[in-house]
């Protein structure tokens, strides 16, 4: 099987397979799928396949899949909006979005071994979908990763790679294992496959509200991957006419952690201190540019939150019966003080992803 080819970009080189254009920029799909037709009757859409459901809008194809995707979209009254329970993936993450497409791509190259560098989440998943396709599989993660996190790159055979020092040095060891001829670099980041999974979150929400977009969507912003994902597929669902109008984007980052917030705010509004939001401590986006522009093409935002509003609506969460893990806290609670700013109206339709499990904390 012949995977789709990339471009860059930012220079316009094209490739068969790449983890980075020579110019060092990222890369995307030379070519993107859009279905022909109108959007087809909410109630004769067969989604038995999961994510795969939406297989005209991806360019990859199926061969790595534990039946991911289609996760529940439900009324959370406390927070006037619908969550995204994303916490219910095979691997409790949203991060399978972009595993099984990763994975499927690598496998339709013929790869022998995957290396990937992850604060946990991305790390568990890209292990699993790698075990379910009989790929090798080497993680990076920081030596400060959760035991549970670990645990369940371990349990699926792959290789942990702990790295001291702060999340960069993490990539930065697994890029020069890569340059090195460690194995094809699965990177949440940098891959276009991993960012053409998460746009199935974007297809699903469109669905399960009968293809009608909601005003706003709140979401964690980390290297973006879910951010982008979103963004990708809300436009691809609007270039095919499926739904009217984009959501406006907004992204919750980490205060000490915030570039993008400090990128359209200044220093100011992305200082102080969260280290509970362990899993979006990015100080360098690889993607910061099209966060940006994805922001800018939407009119939303970005805003950072310190840890005592993590945790504050950490609490609120599992008392209400949604059991995430501390990071994926960070949406709803700048759903908060969106609201309270007045850039989200009261009566607007929002939807926020949970996107992580307590059970892996």
């Amino acid at each position: 099987m012949t995977a789709p080819s990339l471009r860059c970009r930012d220079c316009g080189a094209t490739y068969a397979d790449r983890w980075r254009c020579a110019c060092g920029h990222p890369l995307d799909y030379a070519e993107r799928p859009l279905p022909d037709g109108p959007a087809p009757d909410p109630a004769s859409v067969d989604t038995r396949d999961g994510l795969w459901s939406f297989d005209a809008f991806l360019p990859e194809s199926p061969l790595v899949t534990l039946g991911e995707g289609m996760t529940p979209l439900v009324d959370a009254a406390d927070w006037d909006a619908q969550f995204k329970l994303e916490y219910v993936f095979p691997t409790g993450s949203f991060k399978d979005r972009g595993a099984t497409t990763t994975v499927s791509r690598a496998a339709a190259l013929g790869v022998d071994t995957v290396v990937e560098d992850s604060s946990g989440n991305a790390g568990a998943a890209i292990a699993t979908y790698a075990a379910r396709a009989g790929i090798d599989a080497e993680i990076y993660v920081p030596a400060s990763v959760k035991d549970a996190k670990l645990r369940a790159i371990r349990r699926a055979g792959a290789t942990p790679v702990k790295t001291e020092g702060p999340r960069q040095a993490t990539t930065d060891a697994c890029v020069d294992a890569v340059t090195a001829g460690a194995g094809w670099y699965a990177s949440h980041a940098w891959n276009p496959a991993f960012f053409a999974g998460t746009a199935t979150f974007a297809y699903e929400t469109a669905l399960q509200r009968d293809w009608d977009a909601p005003d706003a969507v709140v979401l964690p912003l980390g290297h973006g991957t879910l951010f982008l994902g979103a963004y990708r597929g809300f436009r691809a669902l609007e270039e095919a006419g499926w739904i009217d109008s984009l959501p406006r984007l907004y992204g919750a980052q980490a205060a000490g952690y915030a570039p993008i917030v400090e990128a359209l705010h200044g220093a100011d509004a992305a200082a102080g201190t969260n280290d509970v939001a362990d899993g979006i401590q990015i100080p360098e986006p690889t993607r910061g540019h099209q966060i940006r522009d994805a922001i800018a093409d939407t009119g939303g935002d970005a805003i950072a939150l310190d840890e005592a509003a993590v945790e504050t609506e950490l609490a609120a969460l599992h008392a209400a019966g949604f059991y995430t893990e501390p990071t994926c806290a960070i949406a709803p609670a700048a759903l908060r003080v969106l609201r309270e700013r007045g850039a989200i109206d009261a009566d607007e339709d929002v939807v926020v992803p949970l996107t992580g499990s307590g059970l892996k904390t």
